[in-house]
């Protein structure tokens, strides 16, 4: 039996069921049979040919030449052909994808549907970054001090005092904003669906085929995250009670050793939030999904999501220092005051000011980084399972069946 999902797109029709694994791909257009029918044109004439041994048949003549105006017209060379172009009903080639293609397709997307992508975007980005102006205007506060000759003992004590302080300061505008994230992501995960078949898609659509998926979307988010922190607290645990020099070295390797392991469930877990949305499966097999279709492409989709952050990074530094030298000057503080870091942060006309550099700033990138994730997720199925022919059948272009 055949257990592969096929393309559940929100908002289309169920698949078939095929997963293309050593079943034979249907009919390419123009062909009845399932095989491509290749033209073989002859030689062109003057071109060296094999003797033939006395009595065999004469090989076929190329056809004459035509003189017209001078000049001579010849058949194309013999074996001239190749593969059909890779059909494009949407903003990708159906086929496996280049990191050109992933990145054309995810920019392709916010231009050709932008109203629908830009409501969604802006409208998350206004509600985290109020969120978190809010916060740091009333939850804001004086760090815990540190003592560097504490014991082992105090030193841990210490460390929880400062983590309940940048929580209680910070909490509730990061869960917020990891809320606000997984709505992004889910109602933009439906846009691309669409976008990859061509087909257009308002926002109270995407809003009705993401919403019965949200609390299980953001079940994964908290699951990563407390899987990953757990990783970490048990990496720098042993060097924290031992203390000491001894002690920093081994949290030092301790935390190094974790934060890879981190990175590498983080990438592996990467493509959950498109398998839960687009195959509709529960949280844990998208989990597992996700690290199926990861399994032996994990470089690849390391250094294709490293490359994105990098971008969303540069651009992100790139509009949020003008805004927040714009800020400094409108809150009455000097350039000097930015340059030696003693800018009051937590005054109205600052945070507001810098809050529109990142309205800007995550309104463009969250579609970005939320279209190369669907599209690694599409790209690793048609690599694996010949996802292609589903969506090639879904965005029903002829010679691919019903």
């Amino acid at each position: 039996m055949n257990d592969t999902p096929g393309w559940t797109s929100p908002g289309s029709a169920p698949s078939d069921g095929h997963d293309g694994s050593g079943v034979p791909r249907p009919a390419s257009p123009g062909d009845a049979n399932g095989s491509a029918q290749w033209s073989k044109e002859q030689p062109p004439a003057g071109q060296w040919q094999a003797p033939t041994a006395p009595g065999a048949a004469a090989p076929p003549q190329a056809p004459a030449r035509a003189q017209s105006g001078g000049g001579w017209n010849a058949p194309p060379p013999y074996g001239h052909w190749g593969p059909p172009p890779a059909a494009k009903p949407g903003v990708v080639p159906l086929r496996p994808m280049t990191l050109g293609d992933i990145l054309d397709g995810a920019a392709t997307t916010m231009r050709r549907y932008w109203q629908t992508v830009l409501a969604i975007s802006l409208g998350v980005a206004v509600v985290a970054q109020l969120a978190d102006i809010l916060s740091i205007r009333f939850l804001a506060s004086e760090p815990v001090p540190l003592d560097p000759d504490a014991t082992p003992a105090e030193a841990l004590a210490q460390s929880v005092d400062s983590l309940k302080s940048a929580l209680v300061q910070s909490g509730p505008s990061y869960i917020i904003m990891i809320g606000a994230g997984v709505l992004c992501s889910a109602l933009l995960t439906v846009v691309m669906s669409r976008a990859v078949l061509g087909r257009p898609i308002t926002l109270g659509e995407a809003w009705r085929d993401a919403r019965p998926r949200l609390l299980q979307l953001l079940g994964i988010t908290f699951l990563v995250i407390a899987l990953s922190a757990a990783i970490m607290l048990v990496g720098v645990l042993p060097g924290l009670l031992l203390g000491g020099s001894a002690g920093d070295g081994l949290a030092f390797v301790g935390g190094f050793c974790a934060f890879v392991a981190v990175v590498w469930l983080t990438i592996a877990l990467s493509l959950a939030s498109p398998a839960l949305m687009l195959e509709r499966q529960g949280v844990v097999k998208a989990m597992k999904r996700s690290m199926k279709l990861v399994q032996g492409s994990w470089w690849r989709i390391f250094g294709i999501t490293l490359l994105t952050n990098v971008m969303v990074a540069v651009f992100s530094m790139l509009v949020a220092v003008p805004f927040l030298i714009l800020a400094t000057l409108a809150s009455g503080s000097g350039l000097d005051a930015f340059m030696d870091g003693s800018v009051a942060e937590t005054g109205w006309t600052f945070l507001i000011v810098v809050g529109i550099g990142g309205v800007i700033t995550s309104a463009l990138t969250y579609p970005l980084t939320s279209g190369v994730t669907v599209l690694l997720y599409i790209d690793q199925r048609i690599r694996r399972e010949a996802l292609d022919l589903e969506l090639a059948r879904a965005a029903g272009l002829p010679g691919y069946g019903g």
